[in-house]
């Protein structure tokens, strides 16, 4: 993960394998993490099943929340790529009864791929 968009905030691609490791007390049996993002601790990650979103809280980072979304629970979502001084992009997620989480990723990361993820499970 870069250090610059670390200190900023910004998602970096993890590799499955890590993010697999780290989830193995949640995953169900059979279910595969096939692209995983980490900002600075926390985690947002497609599995074969869902979209799980990993939310490390306080000092210690001990007290985790996950959130677990179904695909077919995702009404809408837009991403909005980087400008020329915009160094970073956004993905917004919003689900059905209204909630919506909004995460931001570096540089290093092509949204336009997230894009692509995220579009093949809703839209199959």
């Amino acid at each position: 993960m870069s250090l610059l968009n670390a200190l900023m905030g910004n998602a970096n691609t993890l590799e499955a394998a890590a993010a697999t490791a780290e989830l193995t007390h949640i995953l169900i049996p059979g279910e595969r993490v096939e692209h995983a993002y980490k900002l600075v601790r926390d985690l947002i990650v497609f599995t074969d099943k869902r979209l799980l979103l990993v939310d490390k809280q306080g000092v210690t980072g001990k007290k985790t929340e996950y959130h677990s979304v179904p695909y077919a629970k995702i009404s809408h979502f837009s991403v909005e790529t980087a400008g020329t001084l915009d160094m970073d992009s956004e993905l917004k997620v919003a689900m059905s009864g209204g909630a919506v989480f909004t995460r931001t990723f570096g540089r290093g990361v092509d949204i336009g791929d997230v894009q692509k993820v995220l579009a093949s499970y809703v839209l199959a």
